[in-house]
């Protein structure tokens, strides 16, 4: 199994607006996608993504206000069915430390660095909304390949 992983530091002084942004359908829809939909705040609910090609949906196993938020896929790509999505996130001074795994893909397809770019893209949107107050959640998003 392989893993992808990403660490970004977003200029706050507290890890709350950073996981009110992973945590609230206003804050995922400001930074991943605008069709989002579901229960992301609530332990065992389900939140959906949708974007122009396809989508994901992603079962909420773990909320800890302002230290994690844990994901398990359980519909979209045939390659994220099963994996799990952390975000681990700790205070260090004006910042708070975004810690992200995207964890179990069965063996690293292109798809699977195409999908490392775009988190990366997507948290840079995650800083962004949390930093200024806007992001630029899908369609806004910086395109980076035809699988966009």
């Amino acid at each position: 199994m392989v893993d992808i992983l990403h660490r970004v530091g977003v200029e706050t002084t507290s890890p709350e607006k950073v996981y009110d942004a992973l945590a609230t359908i206003d804050g995922l829809a400001g930074w991943w996608t605008e069709d989002t939909k579901g229960k992301p705040d609530d332990v065992g609910g389900v939140v959906e993504f949708r974007f122009p090609l396809g989508g994901f949906d992603m079962e909420v196993q773990d909320l800890r206000s302002s230290e994690h938020v844990g994901w398990k896929v359980v519909d979209g790509p045939e390659e994220w069915v099963g994996t799990t999505i952390d975000w681990d996130l700790r205070q260090e001074g004006d910042y708070t430390i975004l810690m992200f795994a995207h964890r179990g893909w069965k063996e690293p397809v292109e798809f699977m660095h195409h999908c490392s770019t775009k988190w990366a893209t997507y948290i840079m949107s995650l800083k962004s909304l949390v930093e200024t107050g806007a992001g630029a959640p899908c369609p806004h998003d910086v395109h980076i390949a035809d699988q966009d």
